[in-house]
């Protein structure tokens, strides 16, 4: 995994655009994917994420959660 000082990134969401949340770690844009992916030999790929309305959203750079892309707190017991 790469060295993320944080366990998840604030991000002001606006209504309907959609998002591409890093699912592989590998981005150097996180928390949203750059395309490094294609070199992910796992094959994990990034999750669309529509925003429902203009607000801040915590995404999750530990890659953990279950809630993706969105922090659960996962990265609390894994530290």
């Amino acid at each position: 995994m790469s060295s993320i000082k944080s366990p998840s990134i604030r991000v002001g969401v606006n209504k309907g655009k959609t998002y591409y949340w890093c699912g592989c770690g590998l981005s150097k844009k996180q928390p949203f994917c750059d395309g490094s992916h294609k070199e992910d030999k796992q094959g994990r790929k990034p999750i669309t994420y529509t925003a429902l309305a203009d607000k801040f959203i915590l995404f999750c750079t530990c890659k953990e959660t279950q809630l993706p892309p969105i922090c659960d707190g996962t990265h609390k017991k894994i530290e």
